[in-house]
């Protein structure tokens, strides 16, 4: 994308999608314009602002597209006037050159596919982006709705979870930091947070709940998934689990959705243990480093976890309670 008041537009006014003889359409701000990429030149110009910035600086580590405009005008000033029918097509062919161009130069570099409702979330750009931002609706809570139904169509790996700042941007909701990244910790963790922002309680805390998801990452991101309580189900409770393929380890985790007087949250039968094996479980975000939740340090069968399960009542009590545990074979 570009816009009208850019100095490329200036220069090359025909690198733009755009129908002859009629005015410029525009998007956001009423600048907004996209950029031709059945064009080869334009396909150069893309991948020369990325390959000097890398050349520039290095040391950059993660670029996010965005891909928040969509098509406004149907036309193409390069392709001749048969080719016109195909411009999706051969748009869509320009942008995948330049990504195979930028992954075969900088195949360290990980890049986020954005603009979840642009469209971007799909398995045809995955091969060129290392995730993709889920949505813009980073609200905790109804986090828990949209990465349950994303994770039954991607890989966790791929689902983009960040914690973002309270209260939330989108929804007006204040949550609990814990809670936020109890979720965000289920997906591929970020953060959206500005620093100086944050209280010194804040930043202990996410230091030390970054410290244990990376711990725990290659479970997360790799392993297999199993969901326990749908939020779907309306049970006031949402769980689910990661276990690695060796059943070693695992990751469970417990969502509080909702908060009445007397409610009463069912046991949550674990699964994808080895019954025969036995687990420490291990308190992955307390909210105080020396007062680790009950279950903390306790060894339990697979057998039972998966059978009997574990009671969550005193644990998620308040609203907005949650609850991250670590299961280690224990041997």
């Amino acid at each position: 994308m570009s816009n009208t008041k850019s100095e490329l537009f200036e220069k090359h006014p025909e690198w733009i999608l755009q129908c002859k003889n009629r005015p410029l359409s525009t998007g956001r701000g009423g600048t907004q314009i996209v950029l031709d990429l059945t064009n080869p030149e334009v396909q150069d110009f893309v991948f020369s602002v990325i390959d000097n910035l890398m050349t520039q600086y290095p040391e950059i580590a993660y670029m996010k597209w965005d891909a928040n405009s969509c098509m406004l005008d149907y036309g193409s000033p390069y392709s001749p006037k048969e080719k016109q029918s195909h411009l999706y097509i051969e748009h869509h062919r320009g942008l995948n050159n330049v990504l195979e161009r930028i992954r075969a130069k900088y195949p360290q570099l990980i890049l986020q596919a954005c603009a979840g409702g642009g469209g971007r979330i799909n398995y045809g750009i995955l091969p060129y982006f290392d995730e993709f931002w889920t949505s813009d609706d980073t609200d905790a809570l109804q986090r828990v709705y949209l990465q349950w139904g994303v994770s039954c169509f991607y890989p966790t790996i791929a689902m983009a979870a960040h914690v973002s700042a309270d209260k939330n941007h989108q929804t007006g909701r204040y949550l609990p930091l814990k809670f936020r990244f109890d979720v965000a910790m289920s997906g591929r963790l970020g953060m959206e947070m500005q620093p100086e922002d944050m209280t010194e309680a804040d930043k202990e805390f996410t230091q030390r709940a970054i410290q244990a998801y990376k711990g725990i990452r290659p479970i997360v991101q790799f392993g297999d998934l199993y969901r326990l309580i749908s939020p779907y189900e309306n049970k006031g409770v949402t769980s689910l689990m990661y276990v690695a393929p060796e059943k070693d380890r695992a990751v469970f985790y417990a969502y509080k959705m909702n908060h009445f007087i007397n409610m009463t949250i069912p046991n949550v039968k674990m699964n994808g243990l080895d019954p025969q094996k036995k687990y420490q479980l291990i308190d992955l975000t307390p909210l105080s480093k020396n007062k680790p939740c009950s279950l903390h340090n306790k060894i339990i069968s697979g057998k039972i976890l998966m059978e009997k399960g574990i009671a969550l009542q005193t644990l998620l009590k308040n609203e907005y309670s949650s609850i991250a545990l670590e299961l280690q074979e224990v041997k």
